[in-house]
């Protein structure tokens, strides 16, 4: 098998807060990241796809082509959105980096023409990354009400 890896960038802004608790227990969990004007990273996104090389192209899979994908189905809703108000597939999801990468997968996963989703790795920072490879999650949806939606 081969394995083959994209990397883009996309900047957004987000709250770590947990509309079940308190603001003390979120300031103590969640500390600067709960600010309640958001934040915001510059993302790295890398997306691993593994498979045969097709024996006429050589490729595992068009990189321009994962590219157009990645492009479509993700950066063009994260970048440069507020992903707890921008982002309808995050909506009412708690946009911590591992909730976030398991978003991403579960949207690629059927979208590749080749190959098969192998590996996602999200950096929030330089020193920061989460790795996802597909293994069952379960992530809390919360409700969405508007009075804890509103950003100002």
């Amino acid at each position: 098998m081969v394995y083959v890896t994209r990397k883009c960038h996309f900047s957004a802004s987000h709250r770590l807060y947990n509309p079940a608790w308190d603001n003390d227990r979120n300031e103590a969990i969640f500390d600067k990241c709960n600010n309640p004007r958001g934040h915001g990273h510059n993302y790295v996104l890398e997306v691993t796809v593994v498979g045969q090389p097709d024996p006429e192209t050589g490729y595992v899979i068009d990189l321009k082509r994962l590219r157009d994908i990645i492009e479509e189905e993700i950066i063009e809703k994260v970048d440069h959105k507020h992903l707890n108000y921008d982002v309808d597939f995050l909506e009412g999801i708690i946009p911590t980096a591992e909730n976030v990468a398991v978003m991403f997968w579960q949207i690629l996963e059927n979208k590749l023409p080749n190959g098969k989703l192998h590996a996602l790795k999200l950096f929030e920072s330089e020193n920061n990354f989460v790795e996802y490879f597909g293994d069952p999650v379960k992530i809390k949806r919360f409700a969405v009400s508007h009075e804890t939606a509103e950003l100002l």
